[in-house]
């Protein structure tokens, strides 16, 4: 008797999907962070790059 209830519960707890999508944004997270610190020194460098056309862009614009 108790041998089957703990066999219930665990196929109930196996076949439980709540907490999927929690794990899914987990691991996307992780693989997006992964992915800024191997990029790291490209990424700073086109961010640098923008706020320096920006700059440009709105010195023309105001002369």
């Amino acid at each position: 008797m108790m041998l089957n209830m703990a066999k219930n519960g665990m196929k109930a707890f196996w076949k439980d999907e709540k907490g999927i999508g929690t794990l899914e944004m987990i691991l996307i997270l992780v693989v997006i962070l992964i992915i800024a610190l191997i990029f790291k020194d490209q990424i700073t460098a086109l961010v640098n790059n923008l706020f320096k056309n920006v700059n440009n862009k709105s010195k023309e614009f105001l002369e």
